[in-house]
């Protein structure tokens, strides 16, 4: 039994790999951007703006956060 513990333990990261790009994590801005997305795109424009407001208000170091500010000025809505 200790013998196949320890063997998984070896060979378990070579079996995560696969591909060569580095993996990303998604973060809480990629989650809230992509549904904003998402509800754009069924026709919810109330729920993207709102859901884009979230995102600038509550994660405003995102990687998404100057993005959904520029589709917030640009539907007229305000980021504040």
């Amino acid at each position: 039994m200790k013998e196949a513990i320890a063997i998984a333990l070896v060979i378990a990261p070579f079996q995560c790999g696969g591909g060569d790009a580095p993996r990303r994590e998604e973060t809480a801005g990629d989650a809230l951007f992509a549904l904003s997305e998402d509800f754009e795109s069924k026709g919810d424009h109330g729920a993207a703006q709102r859901t884009l407001r979230y995102l600038v208000d509550r994660y405003p170091s995102s990687r998404h956060a100057d993005a959904a500010k520029r589709k917030l000025d640009l539907d007229g809505g305000s980021p504040e």
